[in-house]
């Protein structure tokens, strides 16, 4: 069973979930805009929302946008904290070198997920303790699994390279 949690709401038209399970309801524009390709700007979605303590809300781009447009969120996922009240705005980017992408009023542009949220209480130590994984960051796991030993728990240093990608269907 998904848990829910009520969530005050001001808006022409709440965000709708688009199938049963989904983790993001669509936000859609309330304004009509052209992006150029590289352009960004900021587009309202005429919703505000009230979030009960411990939850935060995330803006995430939509993945048909950004497969078939290039069209995606800049600062994804954009934090909407708790205490927040104000109009969410969602700043999209095209990415595509060539088409400029057209957005009219009522378009979905992104979603909206709603996650309950730990408070950390950061602990100030000299040391941390050890990890499989290490200081490895960028890059460390490899790109796919044949990129390592088979069966090897790989710890990272951060100081190697990082394998040279492929493209999808190529073979390493």
């Amino acid at each position: 069973m998904i848990e829910t949690v009520d969530v005050p709401i001001v808006a022409p038209a709440a965000p709708v979930y688009a199938h049963p399970g989904d983790a993001g309801a669509d936000l859609t524009a309330t304004e009509a805009l052209r992006l150029a390709p590289g352009e960004r700007a900021t587009v309202g979605t005429g919703v505000a929302i009230a979030l009960p303590d411990g939850y935060a809300g995330f803006v995430v781009p939509r993945s048909g946008l950004a497969m078939r447009h290039g069209i995606t969120v800049v600062n994804a996922p954009g934090t909407v904290d708790a205490g927040y009240r104000g109009e969410l705005r969602v700043t999209l980017l095209n990415t595509d070198q060539s088409e400029p992408y057209d957005i009219a009023v009522g378009d979905r542009i992104a979603q909206l997920v709603i996650v309950p949220i730990a408070r950390a209480v950061f602990v100030p130590v000299d040391e941390l303790p050890d990890s499989v994984r290490g200081t490895g960051g960028f890059g460390s796991t490899g790109y796919r699994d044949q990129d390592k030993p088979a069966g090897a728990a790989v710890r990272s240093t951060g100081s190697e390279d990082a394998p040279e990608p492929t493209t999808r269907g190529e073979r390493a």
